[in-house]
């Protein structure tokens, strides 16, 4: 059995695709995914990146192009009525949740949904309460130990070389992107193309 690292944001459109996706994509295999919420924004800001939210043209086609690829992909989707919006709460939710810096399908899946489901305001104070009340965390959303969580399994995701969400490591290995999944599962396959051609990149100068 392979294991996978799923990193993912809440924030992120197409982690959530990717995230419904995956059951189907990688149907057959054997393997199982931890989940683990980082903050994307700290991915940004240590590369020096803008979010496509942040470039105004940009951002218009990424909400067309996340509506498009889920009604192609057959997910539900719409888009929240704030976006961007700080996704700390829905992070931390998640990891109150769960042990170790991860949190299980479940836990995610509501996370998920309640961004990109509905249409609603992903940090409105009521909403939050109810999915609180829904998921039960084991531990204070708010509390230290899960404040540092966060912050560690960002500062690894970057030590790893991750730059975005959703990226999968598997083997050390990092796929990035909902478009990866047919490519991760071609790895899950064993395609010899991995073995020939995987670092033959750092041979370009």
């Amino acid at each position: 059995m392979k294991h996978i690292n799923f990193y993912l944001d809440f924030i992120s459109p197409y982690a959530y695709l990717a995230f419904e996706k995956l059951p189907e994509a990688l149907l057959g295999c054997s393997y199982s995914v931890r989940y683990q919420p980082i903050l994307f924004a700290g991915l940004l800001k240590h590369h020096g990146h803008k979010g496509p939210a942040e470039i105004a043209p940009k951002r218009d086609w990424t909400y067309r192009k996340v509506l498009w690829l889920a009604r192609q992909s057959g997910v539900a989707l719409q888009l929240p009525t704030r976006h961007p919006f700080n996704p700390l709460a829905l992070l931390r939710l998640a990891l109150a949740c769960g042990e170790g810096g991860s949190a299980n399908r479940y836990v995610c899946e509501a996370l998920f949904r309640h961004v990109w489901l509905g249409g609603g305001d992903a940090e409105d104070g009521p909403r939050l309460q109810a999915l609180s009340a829904q998921l039960m965390p084991a531990r204070d959303v708010t509390g230290d130990p899960v404040k540092r969580e966060l912050k560690a399994n960002t500062d690894a995701a970057l030590a790893k070389g991750i730059f975005g969400v959703p990226t999968f490591e598997l083997d050390g290995r990092l796929f990035w992107g909902l478009d990866a999944l047919p490519m991760l599962r071609a790895y899950l396959d064993g395609d010899a193309w991995f073995d020939q051609n995987w670092d033959t990149v750092a041979q370009v100068r």
